[in-house]
């Protein structure tokens, strides 16, 4: 079964990407990064650029506004997903215990949808 793991960091640990502590940040990233490709569940996965570089489009009676950044006002920045193949939801779970550093992990499962017609 397929799951998204999204996971969310303060803006501290945001921070670290590109402060004094960059080299530990990336060094326990890279890590974990390469334990779950390794593991051959990983269907897609990737790193967000800061929210800062976020755009939110609205549609609304046909109109079409767009906002700078994120529109949700929270306390945790998206920073990055993995798409994952595992066989239950424990599983899921136990890998996204594993992230390094703080922040959470939302699990969640992927709606099957079937392919569009040609």
């Amino acid at each position: 079964m397929e799951y998204l793991l999204i996971l969310t960091e303060d803006d501290d640990e945001f921070a670290c990407r590109t402060d004094e502590r960059a080299g530990d940040y990336w060094a326990e990233w890279t890590a974990f990064v390469g334990e779950i490709n390794a593991s051959g569940i990983v269907r897609y996965g990737a790193a967000l650029q800061p929210p800062s570089t976020a755009s939110t489009v609205r549609v609304r009676d046909g109109v079409r506004s767009v906002q700078d950044g994120p529109f949700a006002e929270s306390k945790e920045n998206l920073g990055g997903i993995f798409v994952i193949d595992v066989p239950d939801l424990d599983a899921a779970l136990e890998w996204a215990a594993k992230r390094p550093r703080s922040g959470s992990a939302e699990v969640r499962p992927l709606l099957g949808m079937a392919p569009a017609d040609d």
